[in-house]
C-alpha cells in the first residue's frame, strides 16, 4: 500500500512532455476508476457514442486497482478492443491516479472522465469548436447537471455566462467552484507547464482549475454536456460522513490564495468561505438524510458556522432544521 505521504503531494506533480515521435491525437478521453464497475459501461457507452476515430481520439481506462469487478474483462466487452486499458500495480489514491492519467494521454487535449460520469452526445465536437475559435485558451469547459445513482436528474447549476472566453475569470472562480471534472478539458502543455493535481483528495480539481485561470484564457458554453454523479460511498460522500470536508476546504482556499493578487484575497477568501459553508449545509441534508445521525449533523452545521457566520448562512440552516423536521 503507498504511504500517505506518496499518496498525497505536497507540490504539483510533474507532467512530462511528450517525445516528438509520439503519434499525437486530438483527444485524450482519460478514466480514471476505482471501485465504481456498476456506472463504468455508461461513461463508456457515453464516450464510445461520439468516437471521433483512433487518429482523432485516445480512450483510456486508468484502474486504480479496483476490488469490485474485473475492470479489464468489462471494459473488453464494451470497448471490442477500442478503448485502452492500464491497471496500477497497487492502489495509488485519486490524486496519483489522475497524475497517471494525465501523463499516459498522447492527445494534445486532455479530458478527464470519472467512472461513475457520463457526457452528453455533442460534447467532444462542441469542446474541440471552442479550442478552434479561441486559440488562446487552455482550458474549456460546459455547464453539466448533476445526477442520481440511478442516473436521474437531481440537480442543474445556474450558467456561468454566455458562450466564450469568460472574463474575470480566475477572481470568479477562486470565488466559487461551478465546474466538475466531467465538463472540464484541458490542453495537457497546459498541465506539463502547471503540474497535476496535489494536496487534498477533495477540492483539490477547484485549485487546479483557479491555478488554471491564473495563467490562461478559459472558454465556457452553457450548453448541458455532461453529467455529475452524485453517489454514496464516493470520495465526497466518505469525507462527509467523517467532517474532513471542512479541514480540506481550508488548504484548498489557502492554496487558492496564493494565485490571487495581495490586494483581493481577504475579500475574495471571504466570499469563498461563505460558498462553502452554503455548500457543507446543503451536504449535511444529504448525509442526514442517508443515514439519519443528529449528531453528524450538528457537528457539521457547527463546521459550516465555522467557515463563515453570514447572516444567510443562518438561513440555510433554518431551512435545514424545518425540512428535517417535517420529513423526519
Amino acid at each position: 500500500m503507498s504511504t500517505l505521504a506518496s499518496r498525497f503531494p505536497t507540490t504539483a506533480p510533474i507532467i512530462a512532455a511528450l517525445p516528438d515521435s509520439v503519434t499525437r491525437p486530438v483527444w485524450s478521453v482519460m478514466i480514471p476508476v476505482y471501485n465504481c464497475a456498476v456506472y463504468l459501461e455508461d461513461a463508456l457507452q457515453s464516450v464510445l457514442q461520439q468516437d471521433l476515430g483512433e487518429e482523432a481520439m485516445q480512450i483510456q481506462v486508468v484502474d486504480d486497482a479496483s476490488t469490485d469487478l474485473d475492470v479489464q474483462a468489462l471494459v473488453e466487452r464494451i470497448g471490442g478492443g477500442r478503448v485502452e486499458y492500464f491497471r496500477q500495480p497497487e492502489n495509488v489514491g485519486s490524486l496519483r491516479n489522475f497524475e497517471t492519467c494525465i501523463n499516459r494521454a498522447r492527445g494534445h487535449i486532455v479530458h478527464l472522465l470519472h467512472g461513475d460520469d457520463r457526457i452528453v452526445p455533442g460534447f467532444y465536437t462542441k469542446m474541440e469548436a471552442l479550442y478552434q475559435r479561441y486559440p488562446e485558451i487552455g482550458a474549456a469547459f460546459s455547464r453539466y447537471v448533476s445526477i442520481s445513482e440511478e442516473g436521474n436528474k437531481i440537480g442543474l447549476p445556474a450558467a456561468v455566462d454566455e458562450e466564450g472566453v469568460l472574463s474575470n475569470w480566475l477572481e470568479r472562480i477562486a470565488q466559487h467552484q461551478p465546474i466538475q471534472y466531467a465538463c472540464m478539458t484541458v490542453r495537457r502543455e497546459v498541465y506539463e507547464r502547471l503540474g497535476s493535481f496535489y494536496g487534498t483528495s477533495y477540492g483539490e480539481d477547484w485549485e487546479m482549475w483557479v491555478r488554471i485561470a491564473r495563467y490562461y484564457p478559459v472558454a465556457y458554453t452553457p450548453e448541458v454536456l455532461a453529467n455529475y454523479r452524485i453517489r454514496t460511498h464516493s470520495i465526497t460522500w466518505e469525507k462527509s460522513r467523517n467532517s474532513q470536508i471542512v479541514p480540506d476546504l481550508l488548504n484548498v482556499l489557502g492554496r487558492i490564495q496564493s494565485h490571487l493578487p495581495n490586494k483581493d484575497r481577504k475579500k475574495i477568501i471571504d466570499s469563498s468561505k461563505k460558498y462553502c459553508a452554503h455548500m457543507m449545509v446543503y451536504n449535511t441534508y444529504r448525509v442526514f438524510k442517508e443515514l439519519k445521525d443528529a449528531r453528524l449533523a450538528h457537528t457539521q452545521i457547527k463546521q459550516a458556522l465555522n467557515l463563515s457566520n453570514h447572516y444567510s448562512i443562518y438561513f440555510s440552516i433554518a431551512k435545514f432544521y424545518l425540512k428535517c423536521a417535517v420529513e423526519y
